[in-house]
């Protein structure tokens, strides 16, 4: 693997401009003074109750997911590039999700096997021929970007179904400012808080053609067992709207209706945080308990938006993912701004003998893995964990992908040994309403706190940083 790049020095021990400020003002904190904020940090998070649940977690206990102090900054001609490439990649997903229920022109122009839509358990036939208030299928995308050089960065991953984790982006810069007012003093720092008004404006505006002029919005979540409920309870606060549970909302005449103290009140858009098999035990899971019996039905009559869109899944597919430079020229007749990774599909025959070859050099992911679990990272792996893999890639090809091991770039970041460099990634949050699309500036920085790591995943022991980027041209 090369070099990772370092933001805050590049390729020489010349502190990058964008960061020449923050190395002051760390040469000039006592020695103590990070860690004192840190724990401070620590317990404010506490108090205001930010966790998140592990699955399968022996302990069965909610964790705080640890904060790095040391921000992550980029330069506003950085952030202009990934805007405009983050832009350019949501309005080609929402096309494809389009094109995949209605006309198909995709399939007929052979860009993409048949098959990897229609045997794939994220499609949702019942969408076929469907139309969907404002064409609008991905009203909230999470697009993951990596970089590896000054000039280089990569989307690693699509977030089009619930992407979650833009609390910690407003609550990491709330914990930034009130402890550290000075370093916000010498930045132009563009802010991040306007997203909870986006987001409601986003949603308003997609709200179906019957709804009433101030349309009512509320979010479904599964409950409070869900790994990610404290975002949930979070984001309906900030929004100003209801937080729901499936039982808590009813259909009559195609319509859905929320229970409040005052009687039943007509629901016009939904931000679900629900997975699809979940939402209507009418039409997907009949055993959910999390769902709303006849959802779909008020759906497809056109009375209720659900943000995102039913089969939204399919766009992030990872294998659906490796065709995304050729989605973008087929729908905007454009070079796509934002490089994807290098990918081999082990589905084809070829790749898969080149996969097989090179496990040790390679990481493996599951075709609908996620948060870090189900992949192998070869140069990391034991002898054992690349045998298993190759036995589970031999039984199911189909079921993986398979991509370089990047040399994410790191940053500088706060350990107990003092600062030191850790890899990071970067899920900026992108908002598609009926007339404009929305990129706060941002996004959430994960880091792999582990010395030589690459999983940044909370689940997998990965913290977050607070993501700045300079308002001036830095």
């Amino acid at each position: 693997m090369a070099t990772a790049f370092d933001e805050m020095h590049g390729a020489g021990e010349t502190i990058r401009p964008a960061y020449q400020e923050l190395a002051r003002w760390l040469a000039d904190l006592p020695p103590d003074a990070l860690e004192y904020r840190r724990q401070e940090a620590e317990l404010l998070f506490r108090r205001i109750g930010i966790t998140f649940a592990v699955y399968g977690d022996t302990e069965a206990q909610e964790r705080l997911i640890p904060f790095d102090l040391v921000p992550r900054i980029l330069a506003a001609k950085e952030w202009a590039l990934l805007e405009r490439g983050l832009k350019q990649r949501v309005k080609a997903i929402n096309l494809f999700l389009r094109d995949i229920y209605h006309g198909r022109d995709i399939l007929r122009a052979k860009l993409i096997p048949d098959d990897l839509i229609f045997q794939n358990p994220v499609f949702r036939p019942e969408m076929n021929g469907q139309n969907v208030p404002h064409d609008v299928y991905v009203h909230i995308a999470g697009i993951d970007i990596v970089r590896v050089s000054p000039d280089n960065f990569f989307v690693l991953e699509d977030n089009a179904r619930t992407p979650s984790g833009v609390s910690y982006m407003l609550e990491n810069r709330e914990i930034m400012m009130r402890l550290f007012p000075d370093l916000f003093a010498r930045h132009r720092v563009a802010p991040v808080e306007r997203y909870p008004d986006e987001l409601l404006a986003t949603l308003a505006s997609v709200a179906p053609h019957s709804a009433s002029v101030e349309p009512t919005v509320a979010l479904l979540t599964p409950g409070v067992y869900n790994s990610a409920y404290y975002e949930h309870s979070f984001l309906a606060d900030k929004l100003g709207i209801e937080l729901v549970e499936g039982r808590d909302l009813i259909v009559k005449n195609e319509e859905v209706l929320m229970r409040t103290t005052e009687g039943l009140k007509r629901v016009d858009v939904i931000y679900r945080r629900v997975d699809d098999d979940f939402l209507d035990p009418l039409t997907f899971r009949p055993d959910s308990v999390l769902g709303v019996p006849g959802l779909m039905s008020a759906y497809m009559a056109g009375n209720v938006t659900l943000a995102n869109a039913v089969g939204t899944g399919i766009a992030d597919d990872k294998a659906i993912y490796s065709y995304m430079p050729d989605i973008v020229r087929f729908y905007l007749d454009e070079e796509p701004i934002l490089k994807n990774v290098p990918t081999w599909r082990c589905r084809e025959p070829d790749d898969l003998a080149y996969v097989l070859q090179h496990l040790d050099r390679l990481v493996v992911k599951e075709v609908h893995g996620s948060g870090g679990y189900g992949m192998l990272i070869g140069p990391a792996a034991t002898r054992a964990e690349i045998e298993d893999f190759r036995a589970r890639l031999n039984h199911d090809p189909s079921g993986f992908i398979a991509q370089p091991t990047l040399a994410l770039s790191t940053c500088p970041t706060s350990t107990a040994s003092g600062l030191a460099p850790r890899h990071v990634d970067l899920r900026p949050f992108v908002l598609t309403g009926r007339q404009r699309m929305t990129v706060v500036p941002g996004g959430l920085t994960r880091v792999a706190l582990q010395e030589g790591s690459l999983v940044v995943n909370s689940s997998q022991g990965g913290g977050t940083k607070d993501t700045w980027i300079l308002d001036d041209e830095t």
